[in-house]
């Protein structure tokens, strides 16, 4: 159930993207659709001028046409560029160049931008009973610019708007689920905390009290130890929402420590497993043991969890990271069922689970210890479904 949410979840982001795509992309053509009919229609005016000036060409003096491009044509919002038939500027108007300047490299930057607007629309010939007298070059109105750039103005704006939304309630996100692991670890190290004060008094009655003592101080050591296991489990979660103090550690003997823990316990899981340790020479890390013991029992457990064979094999190799300066590493890699690939992006989620009666809390909680805590990175390494997986940490020397 768990694992369909995270699906529907992920469909329905998918669901709403695509729907922000195809709102984008008919913004986009709809304004176009709108630029080509202004732009139709500037060319409309623009032909219109043409043939009034080539009608006033035949018949008008000089100055008359002089005055029919200054009080007519120049009135326009949009560039034009007169030009005559060989396509040499004689007039213009609406570019950043000064119409009295007729210094020559500014002759040859109007010619660049009559060849720019050549791209959005071709000039209008000016002729009059099959005499051309020259062309009207123009470009897009002011309102046309503003109307291309409007759009991805919008989107733009709208994208940082959502960005910054997301970003905020991603924020508030990660704090809530940080003050529910926080409470959850508090209350847990609190309720644990009542029976183990309750055990250690049953035991020491045990061993004041018993006639066969070398039975009862088994059975005591026994006990014993199991409440140490269960007052080391309190004092992890104690620490969660606390800060974490780092001291530089072996982190080698930390390593054995758990897999001794685990050697000792395989034959009561039923599995025929082998723990290989793989160390290279490590300075100490600075590390906060019982979180860092918690953090290799979890993977190791969920290592055990993977294997589906009788050959069932768990490696944990360590050393420096070659791609980051003063940083270690600590494989820990099984030949199990793997993760699937679409699992991937899931698995250090708060809920998430393969398996039947797991929480999916694990991975969520040990990735939180190893970057929140040891300023470190956990991640799927390599994972391939029948063939196992590799999960690597990486802690920093500082």
């Amino acid at each position: 159930m768990r694992n369909y949410l995270y699906t529907s979840s992920g469909r329905f982001k998918g669901f709403l993207f695509l729907i922000a795509v195809v709102l984008i992309i008919g913004l986009l053509i709809y304004t176009k659709n709108i630029v080509e009919d202004l732009r139709d229609e500037s060319r409309s005016i623009i032909e219109f001028y043409a043939n009034l000036y080539a009608r006033a060409a035949s018949t008008e003096s000089d100055a008359d046409l002089s005055f029919i491009f200054d009080e007519i044509i120049r009135r326009t919002n949009f560039p034009i560029i007169y030009t005559d038939k060989a396509h040499n500027p004689v007039s213009w108007k609406g570019i950043s160049i000064n119409p009295n300047d007729r210094r020559p490299e500014s002759l040859e930057k109007v010619k660049r931008i009559m060849a720019r607007m050549k791209k959005i629309a071709n000039p209008i010939p000016i002729q009059y009973q099959n005499i051309k007298l020259g062309y009207l070059y123009y470009g897009d109105s002011t309102t046309i610019t503003k109307l291309i750039w409007f759009p991805y103005i919008e989107i733009g704006v709208t994208g940082l708007f959502l960005f910054l939304a997301f970003l905020g309630y991603a924020t508030v996100k990660r704090s809530e689920q940080r003050l529910i692991w926080v409470g959850m670890a508090k209350e847990t190290a609190h309720q644990l905390g009542t029976p183990l004060s309750s055990l250690m008094g049953w035991i020491e009655l045990l061993e004041e009290r018993s006639n066969n003592q070398k039975d009862i101080s088994g059975i005591a050591m026994e006990m014993n130890q199991d409440i140490q296991r269960l007052q080391k489990v309190a004092t992890r979660f104690s620490k969660i929402g606390s800060k974490s103090d780092l001291e530089e550690r072996n982190i080698h003997k930390i390593i054995e420590n758990v897999v001794v823990y685990f050697r000792r316990r395989l034959p009561q899981l039923g599995k025929k497993v082998e723990i290989i340790e793989n160390f290279a020479e490590l300075p100490p890390v600075p590390v906060n043991q019982d979180l860092m013991e918690w953090v290799l029992e979890n993977l190791i457990k969920n290592a055990l969890d993977a294997i589906d064979k009788d050959d069932g094999r768990i490696t944990i190799s360590t050393g420096m990271l070659e791609s980051k300066k003063n940083t270690i590493f600590i494989d820990i890699s099984d030949n199990g069922k793997g993760i699937r690939y679409s699992d991937r992006k899931n698995v250090f989620k708060p809920g998430f689970s393969t398996k039947k009666r797991g929480w999916g809390l694990g991975l969520n909680l040990t990735r939180r210890i190893v970057e929140e805590y040891h300023h470190g990175r956990l991640i799927i390494k390599e994972s391939h479904p029948g063939a196992g997986t590799t999960m690597q940490i990486e802690l920093n020397l500082g």
